[in-house]
């Protein structure tokens, strides 16, 4: 089967020509904006404004079907997922994970699934702390685990170790946990009904945190992960039949992850970039909302910035990569592709706020520069009304209590974060800085894990914040 080379890490195809091209074009775009502001600063600023309240007004009507497609009640599934059980391989990219790694383990023992369709490979990615001794111990007694060890020199990353553990993968679907999370007994069955549709190629579970009261941020992404997948994950999946791939909990036909090449090494969001050679390809993404795991959430603010930072920097560049294939491709309808791209630039929109926010301050701060701010001013309830929607409709959907509603008022500082990092990774690779994968710190351990995760499991709306 012919494989474009658009839908096998673009990023790698073009690096070497696109360089002098884009930097004409930015130079180009630079230099008409400066010409349009010097001579018609009034017609500038207005259509400035005018595609700004364009954009935040599709965004906040996005979040509003979302919402609507959401709030529905679920559909009535089907009992099992194909005619016979699929073989499975779990992989499990570890680095330096010995805090987190024996919950992990023990999940994956308890799963409801024929043991002998489960192999679980554990990739010890040159671990310093004694992950790959634990692992060792873990496989023990349980046929079909094992753990790869890469060597010291090995190339970095979770997509690397991903991709030397395909390798030997002899399941049908591939699924992939991180090493802090820790899946439902019944995630697995869950998470395997999509694949009863041949056209689906991948599937996303839902991701719960457990750990919203080590602090404040904790709670807080509680919250957005609670409202990211029960809004914005099911109404993508609802209205468009687009949900997107999303790291961990997840799983994808091993055939088709090997005629795609398995995972994008210079992507540090592999998850996104996976998602866009499924669409291109002409494959669906599945949402399995009923397959439930749990993980942990960061607890600090600069934890939260340097993770944020990387989803940012990562997502930016995969609309770098795909958006011109995107319009080109003749497996998607023009729905999908709108959607497609809306979804995209999702990290590019914090961005345009903040250069409305920075135009409407300038033209309050100098009077006469440039025609009243109003029109700017007058569009920052846009800004904010979709995140507000979003919040509201998960919590809603999840039953929330008072008590779960008193951190929303920080909310705003977190958009504030969103705006000023989003615009640092975008500024960043306009500078043409290089950036490597990180792994997200581990700051907490749980006792009661396994209790948060069944809980979350016997109630798919569940929030997570312990009574």
């Amino acid at each position: 089967m012919s494989r474009p080379s658009a839908h096998r890490h673009p990023r790698t195809a073009r690096r070497a020509s696109a360089s002098v091209p884009r930097t004409a074009l930015r130079v180009a775009a630079a230099l008409t904006v400066v010409a349009a502001v010097a001579l018609r600063p009034a017609w500038a600023y207005q259509a400035v404004a005018l595609a700004l309240t364009a954009v935040f007004a599709t965004y906040l009507i996005r979040h509003l079907v979302f919402l609507t497609a959401a709030l529905r009640p679920i559909p009535a599934e089907a009992d099992d997922t194909t005619d016979r059980p699929l073989s499975v391989t779990v992989l499990v990219p570890c680095h330096n994970e010995a805090r987190v790694i024996d919950g992990l383990t023990a999940a994956l023992a308890a799963l409801d699934y024929p043991a002998h369709l489960i192999e679980v490979v554990f990739v010890d990615d040159r671990s310093a702390d004694g992950t790959g001794d634990l692992l060792e111990r873990a496989v023990v007694g349980h046929r079909g685990w094992r753990v790869l060890r890469r060597a010291a020199d090995a190339v970095g990353g979770k997509s690397a170790a991903l991709n030397d553990a395909l390798r030997l993968a002899r399941g049908e679907v591939v699924v992939v946990f991180d090493a802090d999370h820790q899946p439902a007994p019944d995630c697995l069955r869950e998470l395997l009904r999509p694949f009863a549709d041949p056209r689906v190629a991948a599937v996303q579970g839902r991701c719960v945190v457990r750990n919203p009261r080590d602090s404040l941020v904790a709670r807080l992404v509680a919250v957005d992960y609670l409202c990211g997948y029960l809004v914005n994950m099911a109404g993508r999946d609802r209205v468009h039949g687009l949900p997107a791939y999303g790291g961990a909990n997840c799983a994808v036909r091993t055939d088709v992850l090997r005629e795609l090449g398995g995972w994008n090494v210079e992507s540090v969001t592999e998850d996104t970039d996976l998602s866009l050679r499924i669409w291109l390809r002409g494959y669906r993404i599945g949402y399995a909302e009923h397959a439930v795991d749990t993980e942990l959430a960061v607890t600090g603010l600069g934890a939260y910035y340097r993770q944020r930072y990387r989803w940012a920097r990562g997502h930016q560049q995969v609309c770098r990569d795909y958006r011109r294939p995107l319009w080109r491709s003749p497996r998607l309808r023009l729905r999908e592709k709108i959607e497609a791209t809306l979804f995209l630039y999702v990290f590019h929109v914090p961005v345009l706020c903040v250069l409305a926010l920075l135009l409407a301050g300038i033209t309050t701060a100098v009077p006469g520069l440039l025609p009243s701010a109003g029109p700017l001013w007058a569009i920052a309830p846009l800004m904010a009304a979709g995140p507000v929607l979003e919040v509201g409709g998960g919590l809603l959907r999840a039953g929330a209590r008072r008590r779960d509603l008193l951190p929303l008022l920080l909310f705003p500082a977190l958009f504030v974060i969103s705006m000023l990092l989003c615009t640092r990774a975008m500024l960043d690779a306009w500078a043409g800085s290089r950036y490597a994968w990180v792994k997200t710190e581990r700051t907490a351990l749980d006792p009661n894990a396994a209790v948060h995760t069944e809980r979350a499991a016997r109630d798919p709306r569940a929030v997570v914040t312990p009574a």
